[in-house]
């Protein structure tokens, strides 16, 4: 498999249809899942049927603005995705980043280190002025990341969900950064 972006220790490719078992456990583990759907695993029917499917329409559609599996550079371990992507269908000048990974994968910069290589290559390379990324207000480890990766905070708002997780009643926020901002 090619390689779309390769970091110090990771490498972020194209998803697979082979990457199923792995997207079901890493959405399976109920904290990497807290803040998403308050521990809820996404079952392996959407995984198939309705990720996969995003994932390749995604790549067909924008090509270099998608989700991207995770792996580690030495020794090819799946580690979870990055997302950057449009955040209007057919533009390109805003991206959403986002990130999930497996909790073993947790605090060791991985998160850091992927999100800021994608922002090198999307203000360098792919044409993109500006990166939002969003979170829960109480998911302290994934704001760290917005920060480290050069991100600022926007604003905290409040979604209408169907149903409430623990959590949610603090909103979510918002962080962005310019390409005008961006500090390379």
């Amino acid at each position: 498999m090619t390689a779309f972006l390769t970091t110090e220790r990771l490498v972020l490719r194209r998803f697979t249809a082979a990457d199923v078992d792995h997207l079901v456990e890493l959405d399976g583990d109920p904290e990497v899942m807290r803040c998403l759907s308050g521990g809820r695993p996404t079952p392996r029917e959407v995984v198939e049927g309705e990720l996969i499917p995003l994932y390749f329409a995604h790549y067909e559609r924008y090509g270099d603005l998608s989700w991207w599996a995770a792996e580690e550079r030495t020794g090819g371990a799946f580690l979870g995705w990055f997302e950057f992507r449009p955040t209007e269908d057919g533009e390109r000048a805003e991206v959403e980043l986002g990130y999930r990974l497996r909790r073993a994968a947790w605090g060791r910069g991985y998160a850091t280190e992927g999100a800021r290589a994608l922002i090198r290559r999307g203000f360098t390379g792919l044409g993109v002025e500006r990166v939002v990324a969003y979170t829960m207000a109480v998911n302290a480890g994934s704001r760290r990341v917005m920060e480290k990766s050069g991100l600022s905070y926007v604003r905290t708002f409040h979604e209408d969900y169907p149903e409430a997780i623990p959590g949610s009643e603090h909103g979510e926020v918002e962080y962005a950064l310019e390409r005008s901002d961006w500090q390379g």
